[in-house]
C-alpha cells in the first residue's frame, strides 16, 4: 500500500525507547499546519453557511496547498481556514476510522453536565462528507458530540479541516487524544485489528512504522484484541490502574483461565491495589489470584480525594503516613496545568518563610 503524501508527512523513525506520547507530539507540527490556532469568532450556524459572503479569490496562494475538493467546499460555503463554526448536530456523524472505540456512560453524563452548565469550550474538527452535501464526519471531538447530544444540544462548535476520511484522518485524531491523554491501549486493540483485518495495512510492521511507533507497543496492543469487549470495558473504566503492562498480564491470564476467571482478577486487582508483577506471578502460577500476594512494595494510601475540574474528573489527591502527599491530574489545558504549578509553588514557598 502506497501511503499518500500527506501520510507520508507523519512518518518518523520508529524510536525504540519513545512513547506514543512523544511520538505524537513530535507529529504536533502537522497538525498545526491543519488547525490554526488563531481561529476567528464563532459564525452563525452552518445551515446558513450559503449566506455567508463568498471567500476573495486573494487566498490562491492557501488554497495551492489544499485538496480540490476541500478547496471546492471552502470557496461555495466563504469559509476561511481555522474558522470555528455552528453545525447541526444531526450534521455530525462518526467516522468508520475513528481512533477511540470504548467511551463511558459515567464519562459521557459527567462531560454533558459540564456542557449544559459551562457550554462547549473547544470546538470539535470535522471533515466534509463530500459525497453527501451538508453532512460531516467527526476527526477529533467524538466524546463532545455524545456529550453534547446527552444534554439536549441542537449545534456544535467545529473546525473543518482538509483531510481525507481513513487513515489519515486517524492519525490525526490518534495524535490528539494521545497529547491529552484519552487515548488507550484498549482503543488501539479494537481499531489496529480492524485496520489489519480490512487490508489498511499489510503487516504488524508496516503498521507500526506508519503510525511511527514501535513495532512491540503495536504487538501488545494487537495481543489484547482477542479480549472479550466485556473484560476491556472492566478495564477501560479503570486507566490508573490498567496501563498497557498491566492489561497484557490480564490477557495472558484469560488465554488460561476463561472469561469469569479474568473477571474476578481484575475485581482483586483493583480491590487489593496489586502491582504487575504480582499479577505476573499469579499469571505464572506462583500464587493464586484468591490466595493473599505477598505486601506490595510500595505503600497504600490513607486518604484518597478525587478532583474534578467543572465536575469532570481530572486525578486524585492521595495521601501517606504523616509526611506524603501524591497528586495526580491530567486531561488538562497547558494553561489550566501552568496555574496549578504556580498555585503549589507559591503555597510552599510560603512556608518556608
Amino acid at each position: 500500500m502506497k501511503p499518500s503524501q500527506f501520510a507520508k508527512g507523519f512518518q518518523t523513525r520508529p524510536d525504540t525507547t519513545s512513547s506514543e506520547k512523544r511520538t505524537a507530539l513530535d507529529r504536533l507540527n502537522a497538525i498545526d499546519n491543519l488547525v490554526k490556532n488563531d481561529a476567528p469568532a464563532v459564525t452563525k450556524p452552518a445551515a446558513s453557511l450559503h449566506e455567508v459572503p463568498i471567500a476573495p479569490a486573494a487566498d490562491d496562494e492557501q488554497a495551492s496547498n489544499e485538496s480540490p475538493e476541500y478547496r471546492a467546499w471552502r470557496r461555495a460555503h466563504g469559509y476561511r481556514p481555522g474558522q470555528i463554526i455552528e453545525l447541526d448536530l444531526k450534521a455530525i456523524k462518526p467516522s468508520p476510522f475513528n481512533p477511540r472505540h470504548f467511551y463511558l456512560k459515567s464519562s459521557i453524563a459527567e462531560l454533558a453536565v459540564n456542557l449544559a452548565k459551562q457550554g462547549q469550550q473547544q470546538a470539535i474538527h470535522v471533515i466534509p462528507d463530500y459525497a453527501n452535501p451538508g453532512t460531516y464526519f467527526v476527526s477529533d471531538g467524538g466524546r463532545r458530540v455524545r456529550a453534547l447530544k446527552e444534554a439536549n444540544k441542537e449545534t456544535v462548535k467545529a473546525v473543518v479541516v482538509d483531510i481525507s476520511v481513513g487513515i489519515e484522518s486517524y492519525k490525526l485524531g490518534y495524535d490528539l487524544n494521545v497529547q491529552r491523554d484519552s487515548q488507550t491501549v484498549f482503543d488501539n486493540a479494537v481499531v489496529w485489528r480492524r485496520f489489519l483485518d480490512e487490508k489498511h495495512f499489510q503487516s504488524q510492521k508496516e503498521l507500526a512504522e506508519h503510525l511511527g511507533l514501535d513495532e512491540s507497543t503495536v504487538a501488545v496492543a494487537l495481543s489484547l484484541s482477542k479480549l472479550p469487549e466485556t473484560i476491556m470495558q472492566e478495564m477501560v473504566a479503570r486507566p490508573d490502574r490498567f496501563g498497557s503492562n498491566m492489561a497484557y498480564q490480564v490477557g495472558r491470564y484469560h488465554s488460561a483461565r476463561g472469561v469469569d476467571a479474568t473477571l474476578r482478577l481484575i475485581n482483586k486487582i483493583v480491590s487489593d491495589d496489586l502491582s504487575t508483577r504480582q499479577v505476573a506471578d499469579i499469571v505464572k502460577g506462583r500464587t493464586g489470584p484468591q490466595e493473599s500476594a505477598k505486601p506490595a512494595t510500595r505503600q497504600r494510601y490513607a486518604q484518597r480525594m478525587e478532583i474534578k475540574l467543572d465536575g469532570v474528573s481530572v486525578g486524585d489527591l492521595k495521601s501517606y503516613g504523616d509526611d506524603r502527599l501524591e497528586l495526580r491530574l491530567r486531561g488538562l489545558s497547558r494553561e489550566k496545568r501552568d496555574d496549578i504549578l504556580r498555585q503549589i509553588e507559591q503555597i510552599l514557598q510560603s512556608e518556608r518563610k
